[in-house]
């Protein structure tokens, strides 16, 4: 797992963390001293705001568990997966395209870094060179065949 992902969730649950113990509790008690509750917007904000963030660092803890249980050794070495680098022939446009498969949390469909959970890096995952695929994406069918596989463990030697 790429350092600088584990890195931003790590710090997004830091913040939350402080604002859950800090930060809510001092809105909660000013709504409260204000009186009446049951038509009080400051107090209904705030335990909304209580709930999103208890929800998130949830979210973070076990994104941050499942990640952590990735063993890139174990990631195939002549099929697409996370890591890998697929260049693509778009059968329909006649253009090559180049992807990048990682993780959700640093794609970037402008540089070329789709998710492994996107539909095109669905489809891409456990191909090999030469394959042709079809693949649905919210725009309809594309046709690709994989021109060119780079795996995690090509970068890495």
């Amino acid at each position: 797992m790429p350092e600088a992902i584990k890195q931003k969730l790590e710090a997004e649950l830091r913040q939350l963390e402080a604002e859950l113990r800090t930060e809510i509790p001092r809105e909660l008690k000013k709504a409260v001293a204000m009186g009446d509750l049951s038509e009080n917007a400051e107090y209904e904000s705030a335990r909304n705001r209580q709930d999103y963030v208890r929800a998130r660092i949830a979210s973070l803890r076990k994104r941050l568990a499942d990640l952590s249980m990735i063993d890139v050794t174990r990631l195939p070495r002549d099929r697409a997966a996370y890591g890998s680098t697929v260049v693509l022939y778009d059968c329909d446009s006649g253009e090559e395209v180049t992807y990048k498969l990682v993780m959700a949390e640093d794609a970037d469909v402008a540089k070329g870094r789709i998710s492994t959970v996107s539909p095109i890096g669905k489809g891409l995952m456990g191909k090999v060179a030469g394959e042709e695929i079809e693949i649905n994406t919210p725009a309809g069918t594309r046709r690709f065949e994989v021109v060119k596989l780079m795996t995690i463990h090509d970068s890495n030697e």
